[in-house]
């Protein structure tokens, strides 16, 4: 009994201590979202939790909703849809507004929680690195879609795509102001330019999202950015490729 106290007394000193560092480093860096369990928000830089805050948003429609509206963003609530493994409940679409990013096709409707992590890319990854490399901003993402029915890979058994309840969204490439398109599948491997910023973008991607896939991962990856919203709990692993 003696020994066990002793190693509860030892974790409670190791929680208390980790605990003391990440507020330190937050006040540092001036970075709330660095803390755990400080509220999202969307106008904050993007901090070590930011991810893990988006993603707990999965199956809180009305608590992600709150979020796009104290962070001012326009959207269109959709009807809940499917049934079963397909059922989704939280789909939003975001409006187009002046000076925001569109995306083609239009009618496109990912969660709330996919839809809240693609305005923070667009803010703080995507502008900001298409400005550094191009001296111009992205006028529209293309995509291949959000919501599908269907399996990992299409197979006929297995595992449910998170697209299957619109948690998720396929990138295949980007269009400046412009007019120059920048594509995932013809410019991954190009060099120069345009493929450091699909890299670059990418990368920040990471930190907003629980799974990004890339043509770096697999050849069903090869002509476009895969970004979900899994839950994989407070301290779930987060897959980066």
């Amino acid at each position: 009994m003696r020994r066990i106290h002793l190693f509860l007394r030892r974790l409670v000193h190791v929680a208390a201590v980790l605990s003391l560092c990440l507020i330190g480093y937050a006040h540092v860096s001036r970075r709330p979202q660095n803390i755990p369990w400080t509220r999202l928000d969307l106008s904050q830089p993007v901090g070590l939790f930011t991810g893990r805050k988006l993603a707990s948003l999965t199956g809180r429609p009305a608590q992600c909703r709150a979020l796009l509206d104290r962070a001012g963003i326009a959207y269109s609530r959709m009807k809940p849809g499917g049934e079963g493994q397909c059922a989704h409940a939280d789909a939003v679409r975001l409006t187009p507004v002046k000076d925001a990013i569109a995306w083609e096709p239009a009618a496109v409707a990912p969660s709330c929680p996919v839809a809240a992590a693609l305005k923070l890319w667009e803010w703080q990854v995507v502008q900001p690195a298409a400005r550094r490399h191009f001296g111009r901003a992205v006028r529209k993402v293309t995509h291949f879609g959000a919501y599908s029915c269907r399996r990992l890979y299409g197979r006929s058994a297995g595992d449910f795509s998170e697209h299957a309840t619109a948690d998720a969204i396929d990138v295949a490439g980007f269009i400046l102001t412009d007019g120059h398109r920048i594509g995932i599948a013809a410019d991954w491997k190009g060099g120069g330019k345009d493929a450091d910023f699909l890299h670059e973008v990418r990368d920040g991607a990471c930190g907003l999202f629980s799974t990004v896939l890339s043509p770096d991962y697999n050849a069903a990856h090869r002509d476009h950015l895969h970004l979900d919203q899994v839950e994989r709990g407070a301290w779930g692993g987060r897959a980066c490729r």
